[in-house]
């Protein structure tokens, strides 16, 4: 399990913002990204990470959304745990099985 971030979503959307809004005062993006980044405290590739997932999560760019990707690691979790369950019962039908083949002897 991952770390609880320093940054909590609302500061995330508003270095998002920050950055957008900055851009055009900056001779680039990382210009802009670095400024922002050293007013909020955050090193300039967290917040460059931070503009690609917003990116994303807008359809402005491929990959998976935050939504997607929360949706993959539950049912990741569901199928371990149906593999578990599934584990359990096939050894529990063997064991009844071996119990019955030794009754009728």
């Amino acid at each position: 399990m991952s770390r609880p971030s320093r940054f909590s979503p609302e500061q995330r959307a508003k270095a998002v913002r920050l950055v957008a809004e900055a851009g055009p005062n900056y001779p680039s993006e990382w210009a802009a990204i670095s400024s922002v980044a050293a007013k909020l405290g955050a090193s300039a590739e967290t917040v460059r990470k931070w503009i690609r997932h917003a990116e994303v999560d807008a359809g402005r760019r491929p990959g998976l959304s935050t939504e997607e990707s929360t949706e993959i690691k539950r049912l990741r979790r569901e199928v371990a745990e149906l593999r578990r369950a599934n584990e359990i019962l096939k050894a529990a039908a063997a064991c009844v099985s071996r119990m019955r083949r030794k009754v009728a002897m």
